[in-house]
C-alpha cells in the first residue's frame, strides 16, 4: 500500500487533528484553563475551514477507488464545516451552564466525529466505505441527541433516534447485500455496468434509499423527526436539521447518478411520489404546531422535499442547485435555531409560539433576525431562499417534471402561511408579559451576524452560485 495517499485526504486528516487536540485539552487542562475551551474550539474550526475551503483542481481516486476526491466534494465539505462552526458558536451559552460545563469536551469531540463520518460518506467510492462513514456519523449523533440525559425528553429522543437509526441502517445494509449479490462488487464505478434493473436490484434500491431517507427525514421515514428535534438540545437539533441532512442529500444524489444510472426511470418514479408526500404532509402538520422546535422539524421535512427536486432532475443544473440550496438553507435555518436557542437559555426554556407574542417590544433585533430567516425559508424575495427555490424549481422543470413543480409551488404558499404565523406572533399579537429584554453573548451575536449576512448576500452575489457551477459534476 502506498501510504503517501493519506496525504491527499486533507479534510479528514486535518479534522482528526482538531479532534485529537480538543480531546487532549479536555483530558489535561485544569479548571481555570477551561474558560479557553470555547475560543480554542472555534479557532481550530475556523483554521480547519480556511485550510480546506479552496478546492483542488484534479479529481483523485485513492486506495483502489474506495476514497474519491473531486472539487465539488470539497465544496460540500467546506459548507458543512462552516455550518458546524456556527453551531459551536451558538452552543456557547448552553455549554456554559452548570449542568453541561463539565461535558464541554465530549460535545466537541462527538460533534466533530459526526462531521468526520459525513466527510467519509461524501468521498466514498465503495459501499463499504460509505456505510462506515454513515455509522461514524450516526453513533456520535445518537449520543448528542441524548446529551441532556437527565431530562426526560432528551433521553426519550435519544432512544427513538437510536432505534430508528438501527432499523434504517439494517435495511440499508440489506439493500447493499443485494447489490453485491447481483453485481459481485461494492465499487461504485464497477456496479454501474452490472446494473440491469432486475427485481432484486429494484428491491436493493428501495432498501438503500430507506436508509438515507431516514437521515434526510423524508416521508414516510420521518416519524422520529419531531420528537427527536423537540427532545434534543437545541444546538444539537440545529446541527441535525442542517449538517446531517445536507451531507445525506448530496451523497444520495451522487450515488443515484453514479451507481443507479441505468435505473433512472425507477428511482425518479419513486422520488416523484416521495417529494409530493414530504412537502404536503409536512406542511399540513407544521400548520398545527405550537412548539417551535417541532414546528421547525416539520419545516425541515418540507425543505427536504424541496431539496429532492434537484435530485430528481439528475442533471448538472440540479447538482449546482442542490449545493446552493443546502448553503442557503444552512444560514437561514441556523439563524432561526440561533434565535430559539438564545431565547431558551435566557427565558428559562420558553419555546412555544405564544411565548413569542410581543417579542418585538423587548427584543427587536432577535425578532428581525427571526423574520429574515423565516422569510428566506419561505422563499420570499429578495432573500437568498427565493433564489435557491427558483434554481431548484428550474432544474426540475428542465428535467420535464412540470406537474411536480406546480405542486411544489402550491405548497410554497401553504408554507408561507405557517412561517408568517411566527412573524405575526412577534410583531402583532399583544402580550402583557413578553420575554424580557436581554443581551446575547458575543459568540451567539457573531453566529447570527454571519447567518444574516448569508441570508442577504447569497441572494445578491451571483458569484457564489456561478462558483459552485464551475465545479459541478466533477464527481
Amino acid at each position: 500500500m502506498d501510504y503517501s495517499q493519506f496525504l491527499y485526504m486533507r479534510p479528514e486528516l486535518s479534522l482528526i487533528a482538531v479532534i485529537i487536540i480538543l480531546f487532549l485539552f479536555d483530558l489535561f487542562s485544569g479548571e481555570k484553563a477551561r474558560e479557553y475551551f470555547q475560543p480554542l474550539a472555534c479557532s481550530l474550526m475556523l483554521v480547519y475551514t480556511l485550510v480546506n475551503i479552496i478546492p483542488g483542481d484534479e479529481p483523485m481516486k485513492l486506495f483502489g477507488g474506495m476514497y474519491q476526491y473531486t472539487p465539488v466534494m470539497n465544496i460540500v465539505k467546506s459548507i458543512l464545516a462552516v455550518g458546524t462552526l456556527i453551531v459551536i458558536l451558538q452552543a456557547n451559552n448552553w455549554l456554559m451552564r452548570e449542568d453541561t460545563r463539565h461535558k464541554q469536551g465530549e460535545f466537541y469531540v462527538l460533534l466533530l466525529s459526526t462531521l468526520l463520518g459525513m466527510n467519509f460518506m461524501i468521498s466514498s467510492g465503495n459501499f463499504l466505505m460509505f456505510f462506515i462513514g454513515l455509522e461514524l456519523a450516526s453513533v456520535p449523533m445518537a449520543c448528542l441527541v441524548a446529551f441532556d440525559k437527565y431530562k426526560g425528553h432528551s433521553a426519550e429522543a435519544g432512544a427513538k433516534y437510536i432505534l430508528s437509526a438501527l432499523f434504517s441502517s439494517g435495511l440499508m445494509l440489506y439493500g447493499i447485500s443485494f447489490i453485491y449479490g447481483t453485481t459481485g462488487t461494492l465499487y461504485f464505478d464497477d456496479i454501474t455496468s452490472a446494473i440491469t434493473g432486475t427485481p432484486l436490484q429494484i428491491l436493493a434500491l428501495v432498501f438503500f434509499f430507506s436508509g438515507l431517507g431516514f437521515k434526510i427525514s423524508l416521508v414516510p421515514f420521518h416519524l422520529w423527526t419531531a420528537d427527536v428535534y423537540q427532545g434534543a438540545p437545541t444546538s444539537v437539533t440545529s446541527y441535525l436539521s442542517v449538517i446531517s441532512k445536507g451531507s445525506a442529500v448530496f451523497v444520495l444524489m451522487t450515488i443515484l447518478i453514479k451507481v443507479f444510472a441505468p435505473m433512472v426511470a425507477e428511482w425518479q418514479e419513486m422520488l416523484y411520489w416521495i417529494i409530493i408526500a414530504s412537502i404536503t404532509i409536512a406542511n399540513l402538520f407544521a400548520l398545527r404546531q405550537q412548539n417551535l422546535k417541532r414546528f421547525l422539524a416539520f419545516s425541515s421535512i418540507s425543505q427536504a422535499g424541496y431539496i429532492m427536486l434537484a435530485v430528481i432532475s439528475g442533471s448538472a443544473l440540479g447538482m449546482t442547485s442542490l449545493i446552493f440550496y443546502v448553503l442557503v438553507y444552512l444560514v437561514a435555518n441556523l439563524a432561526a435555531f440561533g434565535v430559539i436557542n438564545v431565547i431558551e437559555q435566557n427565558s428559562k426554556g420558553k419555546m412555544d409560539m405564544d411565548d413569542y407574542n410581543g417579542l418585538y417590544q423587548t427584543n427587536p433585533k432577535l425578532s428581525f433576525i427571526m423574520t429574515l430567516s423565516l422569510f428566506s425559508l419561505a422563499g420570499i424575495p429578495p432573500f437568498a431562499g427565493f433564489f435557491s427555490k427558483f434554481f431548484i424549481f428550474m432544474s426540475a422543470f428542465d428535467a420535464g417534471f412540470h406537474l411536480l413543480v406546480f405542486i411544489a409551488l402550491i405548497n410554497t404558499i401553504i408554507s408561507l402561511f405557517y412561517y408568517l404565523k411566527v412573524v405575526k406572533a412577534m410583531y402583532i399579537k399583544p402580550n402583557d408579559q413578553p420575554i424580557a429584554a436581554f443581551r446575547s453573548d458575543n459568540y451567539t451575536r457573531i453566529s447570527l451576524a454571519v447567518c444574516v449576512a448569508g441570508v442577504i448576500l447569497l441572494g445578491i452575489v451571483s458569484a457564489v452560485y456561478d462558483g459552485i457551477n464551475v465545479f459541478t459534476f466533477g464527481m
